[in-house]
């Protein structure tokens, strides 16, 4: 049951990337990554591939199926939307709006968007800001994906990009988010939120067929349930370091 649960949590959870930053990577590396990883052990952890509508005809057709397409309209090849605002689309679209445009989002139809990250320190918001965000889409059952600074499975200090004289900061961890968000999802408060975004200590989590952070606990049925309906995934350039990290940690 710990491996069931574990798997509900993480099931096609990641969103690659590959061609943004900092990975950044030439188009034809990146579809032959995500051909690899879902082939690969962990291709059940892979989620759609993400590409900007600038580049699209360049991606082969047997992806199609599988592509988030960041544009602000809707597009044929598209599975999903990702946009800057609320768009309607023929597609789910996935709206990265602020708090006090949720409301719009949900009457239009779309889920949102939530940035967790960037390249540089700034970039990164603050555990309050992502409790109000997450606490506020889960009060009028709004669901979202995050994007952005999700490479690691705990909060922790690391480089921001790939480059030797990188930039450092506290970084959130895809764990604390994607539990931070099943927790809000069973009606827990925005401070209890707020401290499990904020849990740096991988000891804290125990998988051992119900989830447990501290005092909270999370069945298989609350895991599946937040999964299906409100955090659908996040986006990562990498897929490897995602997976690598819970390798290293014993989760996987």
């Amino acid at each position: 049951m710990a491996r069931l649960t574990l798997e509900a949590l993480l099931a096609h959870v990641i969103d690659y990337a590959g061609l943004f930053p900092p990975s950044s990577l030439p188009l034809d590396e990146a579809v032959g990554n995500y051909r690899k990883y879902k082939d690969g052990n962990f291709g059940w952890m892979l989620g759609r591939f993400v590409v900007d509508e600038s580049r699209i005809d360049a991606i082969p057709p047997e992806l199609d199926g599988q592509l988030a397409v960041l544009a602000g309209h809707d597009h044929a090849r598209a599975t999903v939307i990702e946009a800057k605002c609320v768009v309607a689309a023929s597609k789910p679209v996935y709206c990265e709006v602020g708090l006090k445009q949720l409301s719009a989002a949900t009457d239009a139809g779309c889920f949102a968007k939530l940035r967790t990250g960037g390249i540089t320190p700034d970039a990164i918001p603050s555990a309050e800001g992502l409790a109000a965000f997450i606490c506020a889409c889960a009060q009028i059952h709004l669901p979202f994906k995050a994007t952005a600074g999700l490479h690691h499975p705990i909060r922790s200090v690391r480089d921001l990009t790939n480059e030797p004289d990188s930039p450092r900061a506290l970084m959130h961890g895809f764990i604390n988010v994607l539990l931070a968000s099943a927790v809000a999802w069973q009606g827990a408060d925005r401070e209890t939120v707020r401290n499990l975004l904020e849990e740096t200590e991988p000891t804290a989590f125990r998988f051992e067929g119900d989830v447990r952070w501290r005092g909270e606990r999370l069945c298989f049925e609350d895991v599946l349930s937040a999964r299906r309906n409100f955090i659908h995934s996040f986006g990562s350039c990498s897929f490897t370091e995602p997976v690598d990290d819970l390798k290293g940690l014993g989760w996987l």
